[in-house]
């Protein structure tokens, strides 16, 4: 009978962990965990665009190309309205009030 109890303590300690290599372990996960963390608030505190972006073409260049984007209002340029203004109001040539352009 004591080679039955002898036999099941070696198998539970043999299954039981060794707490020394738990905690290394552990502690590896925690360092591990740490740096990660580190690094992840290094990379937040650089800033995500570089100064002026805004006036770089690549920016741009969708907003130029997209007719819906370039032509909403407070992105249209205010002179293309003032143009299409003056276009629409300036007389015909060849009508009487046509000559009186050439004194403006």
């Amino acid at each position: 009978m004591s080679f039955i109890m002898e036999f099941a303590e070696n198998l539970i300690l043999r299954m039981m962990e060794d707490p020394k290599e738990r905690d290394r372990k552990f502690r590896e996960h925690v360092y591990a965990v740490k740096d990660r963390c580190n690094k992840t608030k290094e990379m937040w505190s650089y800033p995500i665009r570089p100064y002026g972006f805004w006036t770089f073409d690549r920016h741009n260049a969708q907003l130029f190309w997209d007719p819906k984007i370039s032509q909403a209002p407070g992105r249209r340029d205010p002179y293309d309205d003032l143009l299409q203004e003056a276009s629409e109001t300036l007389p015909l040539p060849g009508t009487r009030s046509s000559c009186y352009l050439k004194y403006l």
